[in-house]
């Protein structure tokens, strides 16, 4: 089979005729691996790869190892390949891109999941800024590391490397190459026992020997950072286990992976409906996991009698253990598994008691809650206090159980007037004639069963001029959006909880925006001064490069002496020109809760002219120096209701539009933080910006009318935080809180924040502040 040249005559018309023939040759497999979509991004991707003009090597390698790596882990991951390929180009070697290309199927192969090797490209990226002379031996290293390190530890491994010799450009190479002691010592101290990539066909084939069916598993590596005290969990019907297990005692990894899938197939196959949160306390949350997943692993038991001795070896509880609450909950938990084990303790006695009477209604989830609610009741005269963080169960094959709860509230109101299995409300997209032609229902409400939308405004006959949407209907919002929230008291997410819906700014008088420019000329003026010395600067000379666009001629001579003399020369005679670009997106994220209308102290206008103001000067400064912005706004009414409102937009240029949207902006409601974050993380993560900010301007902390607990919201603003990093996006916080100091550095960081004590001085204070986290 041939490529047919006419199809992608345009993609192709660039590639030399060698790579067009190895094309060739590649291509039936390609043919195998890719969709029809897949292969146009396949040689799209070649076609931008030639376009970087480092040679045919490049595009070579990239046809022969793409197809390579879609076998292992999909498809979907081409585009983000070729995007970090292009990123690197400006950054080092053709020769370290093309290693990049060259072990990415190894990568692939190791990593075994899509998000996992997303991960993997967003560390390279990360090191080539802070070790790049690292690199090269690395990559040739790559096999041997991820033979023996997950994707943390490799990272880990690096960073400890690429901090202690950040100047030392030959220990640098020495220890990425794995040649020096340092480099050895650290490796094996990230190293663990048995990677999951070395077992997982072993684990699947010993699911489906047990359950004849097949169950889907992911590698995850839980926190980036550290793995220290993760847990394996459910999600969308996929069991995730971490990605390396070490020998529990005399327990070797490989079986602690056979009882951790186990058990987690358990839950699969046993729990057949979720259980309520609602209404529960932390604590009878707790006791309720302990007791259903007695239920599951009983019920497993009796089928497969040998697993309850693959599940009791990793349990280490003892009588003697009872200086908390989680010392009590591992006990009971090993003793309603292991008959052999003995607990004459009374609260032990008493849930054997209840799981062995209901051995004959453990088909139902019901069981669980009652006997959990009950011990937990009892369990309150011991006297003894539950903490969510440090009571938990220490048998390394348990879950973390998030799969069979569910979170939902329970609205008295609404009750009343539906049924617990009233259907969803619908958004149905319809056109002209059966909007017109549908029958109106007068007596419909926001509880209605669908909500029609047109995309158009439809303007009837008799109204010239007026649509139905001014004359009766309501201000049109997008499709929700939905968000899951990190609860700090049971250390999980809710998944789904936030819904965050865009609303249509609406536009106010242009005069006000005119009026602040003119008030502030004396600023503006400073800040043309500022960020016209930011602009870039024409190109810059690299030299002392082993890999360089041409050679540099005072250091070859001085090579060629070296020789002479009979020294050992230095090699690094390239150098490189690089043109000064800026090359970063930001996002400005605005409060605008009811809070921002209050006085300023001593001064006639509100929070929220003093922040239209600095917005305003700092969209000129940003549209000024050309970085593509967007500026979006927030506000809350409960989770179910987070309004965001989108008043420019990054490929939207900054004219009278966005400028009617500032003047028209209001404060109202309250401020749930993390949801808004997230969201404006979602569209800072479309942008294909080397560096990317996300600035927020607040009067004050996480609030909203449905949260009590104070610290709820900061955790979850906090976890949204650590989100965004994670993608690559810096968050920074301005405070117009004189109290914020005790809050927001544990959000945001020490570094990740200003306090504006005297808040207007704002608008001098936020250009120049922008200048200094874009340098």
């Amino acid at each position: 089979m041939s490529i047919n040249l006419d199809d992608y005559k345009e993609l192709l018309e660039d590639l030399e005729p060698e790579s067009i023939e190895l094309l060739n040759h590649a291509w039936p497999e390609a043919a195998k691996t890719f969709s029809a979509r897949g292969l146009d991004n396949y040689l799209k991707g070649a076609s931008a790869i030639r376009g970087l003009g480092r040679g045919r090597s490049l595009v070579d390698c990239w046809i022969d190892e793409t197809p390579l790596v879609a076998k292992e882990i999909g498809e979907d991951i081409i585009g983000d390949l070729a995007t970090t390929v292009l990123s690197l180009a400006s950054r080092t070697s053709a020769s370290v891109i093309e290693l990049v290309l060259a072990t990415a199927p190894t990568a692939a192969k190791r990593l075994g999941d899509t998000q996992l090797f997303q991960n993997y490209l967003q560390f390279l990226n990360t090191l080539i800024a802070q070790a790049p002379r690292g690199m090269r031996p690395m990559l040739s290293k790559l096999d041997i590391l991820f033979g023996q390190l997950t994707l943390g530890g490799l990272r880990r491994w690096a960073m400890w490397g690429a901090h202690a010799h950040r100047t030392d450009y030959e220990e640098q190479i020495r220890y990425f190459g794995l040649e020096s002691k340092e480099s050895l010592a650290v490796l094996q101290k990230e190293r663990k026992g048995t990677l999951f990539v070395d077992v997982q066909r072993r684990i699947n084939m010993y699911l489906r020997a047990l359950w004849a069916r097949d169950f889907f598993m992911k590698p995850t590596s839980g926190d980036f950072e550290t793995r220290e005290g993760y847990k394996p969990f459910i999600e969308h019907y996929f069991i995730h286990l971490p990605d390396a297990y070490d020998a529990f005692g005399d327990v070797s990894a490989t079986e602690v992976y056979r009882a951790a899938a186990a058990h987690a197939a358990a839950h699969l196959v046993e729990t057949k409906q979720p259980i309520s949160a609602e209404s529960l306390n932390p604590l009878q949350m707790a006791v309720i996991s302990v007791i259903e997943d007695a239920r599951i692993e009983e019920l497993s038991i009796r089928r497969f009698p040998g697993l309850r001795h693959t599940w009791s070896v990793l349990h280490s509880a003892t009588p003697d253990m009872n200086a908390s609450m989680g010392d009590y909950l591992n006990r009971l938990a090993r003793a309603l598994l292991d008959p052999d084990y003995k607990d004459k303790d009374p609260w032990i006695v008493e849930g054997r008691k209840l799981f062995k009477a209901a051995k004959d209604q453990l088909d139902s989830h019901k069981t669980s809650w009652d006997i959990g609610v009950q011990l937990a009741h009892s369990f309150m005269d011991k006297k003894i206090p539950y903490n969510p963080r440090t009571d938990v169960l220490t048998a390394p094959y348990r879950d973390d159980n998030r799969y069979f709860w569910e979170f939902e509230e329970f609205d008295f109101n609404k009750s009343l007037s539906a049924g617990y299995d009233a259907p969803k409300q619908v958004r149905k997209y319809v056109n002209v004639m059966e909007f017109a032609n549908e029958l109106d229902v007068e007596t419909a409400g926001d509880d209605a069963e669908e909500i029609w939308v047109m995309g158009t405004e439809f303007f009837p006959y008799e109204d010239m001029g007026v649509s139905y949407n001014d004359m009766e209907g309501k201000e049109p919002v997008s499709a929700p959006y939905h968000y899951s929230e990190w609860d700090y008291q049971i250390q999980l997410e809710r998944p789904d909880w936030a819904t965050v819906q865009e609303k249509r700014a609406k536009l106010g008088d242009m005069q006000c925006i005119d009026d602040i420019a003119n008030q502030y000329k004396r600023e503006i003026a400073r800040m043309k001064f500022l960020l016209d010395a930011m602009q870039p600067q024409g190109t810059r000379r690299i030299r002392k490069l082993e890999d360089g666009d041409e050679i540099d001629i005072n250091a070859a001579i001085r090579s060629m002496i070296d020789i002479r003399m009979g020294m050992q020369p230095d090699p690094r005679i390239m150098m490189r020109s690089v043109r000064k670009v800026r090359d970063i997106s930001v996002l400005v994220l605005l409060d605008l809760s009811e809070s921002t209308n209050d006085k300023v102290a001593g001064h006639d206008y509100s929070v929220l002219d003093l922040t239209r103001q600095a917005t305003v000067l700092l969209a000129n400064a940003i549209n000024k120096i050309g970085d593509p912005f967007a500026i979006h706004g927030f506000c809350s009414d409960g989770r179910h209701d987070v309004e965001y409102f989108r008043f420019k937009d990054f490929d939207q240029p900054y004219d009278e539009t966005p400028k009617a949207r500032l003047a028209g902006m209001t404060g109202q409601l309250s401020t749930r933080m993390g949801a808004a974050m997230r969201h404006a993380t979602h569209y800072l993560k479309l942008q294909k910006s080397a560096k990317k900010l996300l600035l927020v301007i607040t009067d004050g902390e996480p609030a909203d009318v449905d949260v009590r607990d104070p610290q709820y919201l900061r955790h979850d603003t906090k976890k949204a935080v650590e989100e965004a990093g994670r993608s690559g996006i810096l968050t920074y916080c301005m405070s117009l809180d004189p109290r914020a100091d005790q809050y927001v550095s544990r959000i945001f960081g020490e570094r990740n924040y200003l306090v504006v004590d005297h808040v207007e001085r704002l608008p001098e204070k936020l250009p120049v502040l922008y200048a200094g986290l874009t340098r």
